[in-house]
């Protein structure tokens, strides 16, 4: 439901806000004890009838935004407790990092067919004549379905001719490529840990803002008001996720505002990226192994060696953009940390494994960023951007294929470019898929051999990286963005330039050594 604002995004927004502010401002904070009653002021509830639901919901969500865990419900405890163990610069979340708030969850019912009030007990019922299981009759003139039959095969649906037999499904399942999602004994959701990848489509496609990630937005504030040297490392698909009119050169100077010493592109880890899968796909396929798939999206690359254990060695094993742009930031910068600031939950996962830790030390979404701005009060719009601010560009320029990563096609699209420099007589077939169920039909034709050859490119979220879990704006207006943003690059949007770069060839050896 990303671009649309509800009184969901509004609470979220408002809680990322009061969090931020909390660790800006520092002090007591067993104040936050009282911010449920400033996010959901009054006596009267407005969204779930009881305005002590809705402040114990919000007391969960600022919890979790704060990386703490959630509250057992059958304990008293503050939303205080662990806070002050949490006001510190150097911690990540304590897993799980997605969450269900089972009193904030509807209980909604699992895939079941309905049929509605546009029900015209027509004579041919073909409703009736397809059900395999006999599960419709006909009640009083109106066609009704036998739940204890019905095995929700769909056909009754298909050939209503009124459109009136309607398919319900608990949204979060729905979303959830890797059926993660399934009803505890009171029938709210709960979710199989073993099979989650954390995309967190689960978080925004939940109507009644049940589930939430947590987040580092008051550990990240805490590094800053220490003095650190916090570089902010932003995915491409930041433009236009604040608006249109605000222009990278306003994004710079609110961000040197909250405190950041640096804004860079990660577009320019996934510059590198490109050129070392192009080189991996020209060395083991076919050779050695029969496709390559892209390794940059998380959700992807966990799902299928989760899924697909036999494909794991042919994903690429090339650093992602995020900690190409880390690693770089942290040679040159030897005391400096690193926020990636982009639209992935997953991407929190990534960066608390072990292996990472050390390279990306917090993640942030745009939403989580978008409170911090408010926060301070900082309107994206409206705000001039600073002469004496000059863009700092220590890892170079970003081309218009590292851009368009943040895009579904885009991964692929780019080491091809680059495939085609290295080799222009070498064809590359490429298939690309977006959404973990599309990807898990990729990978299930290519075992049957029908990509032998093929660069594929996985997306977790449907539309790419600009429609991640932690985006603000519509996917399609955020995608067209993308796009024109690409277009500015300085190389006129021609691929990455390798034919006489020594330079990349020195800095990757260090990074990979």
């Amino acid at each position: 439901m990303r671009g649309i604002h509800s009184s969901v995004t509004d609470i979220r927004r408002k809680v990322f806000t009061e969090v931020a502010r909390l660790a800006y401002e520092g002090g007591d904070y067993s104040r936050i004890e009282e911010l449920p009653y400033k996010i959901v002021p009054g006596e009267v509830g407005a969204y779930r009838g009881s305005i002590f639901l809705e402040r114990a919901i919000v007391g969960e969500r600022l919890r979790l935004s704060i990386g703490l865990p959630l509250r057992p419900m059958d304990e008293h405890a503050p939303v205080s407790q662990g806070i002050v163990e949490s006001a510190i610069a150097d911690k990540y979340y304590d897993p799980p990092l997605v969450n269900i708030i089972k009193f904030a969850c509807n209980a909604c019912p699992e895939k079941q067919y309905r049929v509605t009030d546009g029900c015209q007990g027509c004579l041919a019922h073909p409703c009736m004549e397809v059900c395999p299981k006999k599960a419709i009759s006909m009640v009083d003139g109106k066609s009704v379905i036998d739940e204890t039959k019905c095995i929700k095969c769909g056909r009754c649906k298909d050939v209503c001719p009124y459109n009136a037999i309607i398919k319900q499904e608990r949204p979060c399942a729905a979303a959830c490529g890797m059926d993660a999602i399934s009803s505890d004994e009171l029938g709210r959701a709960q979710i199989d840990y073993d099979k989650c990848v954390s995309c967190g489509m689960c978080i925004v496609n939940c109507p009644f803002g049940a589930i939430s990630d947590k987040g580092q937005i008051f550990q990240l504030i805490h590094s800053i008001n220490r003095g650190d040297r916090v570089i902010a490392a932003v995915a491409p698909a930041f433009a236009g996720q604040f608006g249109p009119k605000v222009t990278p050169e306003k994004f710079l100077t609110a961000m040197k505002r909250l405190g950041f010493d640096n804004v860079v592109e990660v577009a320019i880890g996934a510059d590198f990226c490109t050129i070392e899968e192009a080189k991996d796909f020209l060395e083991k396929v076919p050779s050695e192994q029969p496709f390559m798939a892209t390794s940059c999206c998380p959700s992807w690359s966990v799902m299928a060696k989760k899924e697909f254990p036999e494909f794991a060695s042919y994903i690429s094993m090339t650093l992602t953009p995020m900690v190409w742009t880390a690693r770089m930031l942290k040679k040159r910068h030897k005391n400096c940390r690193v926020v990636f600031v982009g639209p992935c939950s997953a991407k929190k996962l990534e960066a608390s494994r072990r292996t990472i830790r050390s390279d990306v030390d917090f993640v942030l979404t745009f939403e989580e960023l978008m409170g911090m701005f408010e926060a301070k009060g900082i309107n994206l719009e409206t705000i001039e951007p600073d002469p004496n601010i000059k863009q700092e560009n220590p890892l170079g320029i970003a081309s218009a294929d590292g851009r368009g990563f943040a895009v579904s096609g885009g991964v692929a699209k780019a080491v091809a470019h680059v495939i085609e420099e290295m080799d222009p007589t070498r064809e590359v077939k490429i298939k690309s898929a977006q959404g973990l169920r599309e990807c898990k039909k990729m990978l299930l034709e290519a075992k049957k051999g029908l990509y032998d050859g093929f660069l594929l490119e996985g997306m977790g979220c449907p539309g790419g990286c600009v429609a991640g879990a932690g985006t603000i704006q519509a996917i399609n207006k955020a995608a067209a963005l993308v796009g024109v943003y690409a277009s500015k690059s300085q190389n006129d949007g021609e691929p990455l330039s390798i034919a006489s770069d020594n330079q990349y060839s020195i800095i990757a050896e260090q990074l990979l050594d």
